[in-house]
């Protein structure tokens, strides 16, 4: 698992070059199949555009990249954009160089109306506790910038975090620590984590 960026909510973004609308949409997709049914539906949306150009890439250790100019000079649209931009024709020719900026122009406005995430790798770990030690551990997860999805207040307390792969190890020694072996943790599955305008989000 490695760390790396990604598309949480797609946006779309519009630019006008001599009088050729440039408007890209981007989604996040997680198969090559729900990549196909977005390019289709931009298709049909746009039926009357000129061109529909399109790139995708689908997962992170066995990646699936593919692009179409749709008519557009080979390596103009399809290789700087991983959306769908389609161009209404305004009655210029643009040029290589042109269509090469048009596009990843669009692409990076679309890209600005997206929410971007970082995802983390990690797990899910359950830290249960007496209420003794609940205030040592809510300042020693916050110091440390851990994120957390739930905290159960029964009999006991249980904290259920996500750490990140990297700092597991030192975070586990940290809680053993700080609460000389009264604290235990639970580790669970491996899952990719992030923020997006504050809120925590689990892949």
């Amino acid at each position: 698992m490695i760390r790396h960026k990604a598309v949480y909510r797609g946006g779309s973004g519009e630019i006008v070059e001599k009088k050729s609308r440039f408007i890209a949409n981007i989604k996040s997709v997680e198969t090559v199949e729900e990549a196909q049914v977005y390019i289709e539906e931009m298709k049909k949306k746009y039926w009357d555009a000129r061109h529909n150009c399109s790139a995708f890439s689908v997962g992170t250790e066995q990646v699936t990249t593919r692009c179409s100019d749709d008519g557009e000079p080979s390596g103009t649209a399809g290789k700087p954009i991983v959306v769908v931009v389609t161009r209404y024709f305004g009655g210029t020719l643009l040029g290589t160089g042109g269509l090469v900026r048009a596009y990843t122009d669009a692409t990076r406005a679309g890209i600005e109306n997206s929410d971007i995430v970082e995802k983390i790798p990690g797990r899910r770990v359950d830290i249960a506790m007496d209420y003794t030690d609940l205030g040592k551990l809510q300042y020693l997860l916050a110091q440390n910038e851990v994120l957390t999805e739930d905290t159960e207040y029964t009999d006991k307390v249980i904290i259920h975090a996500l750490f990140p792969e990297s700092d597991k190890e030192m975070l586990k020694k940290k809680i053993t620590e700080a609460t000389s072996g009264r604290v235990m943790t639970q580790e669970g599955e491996e899952v990719y984590f992030g923020t997006v305008d504050g809120e925590v989000i689990v892949f």
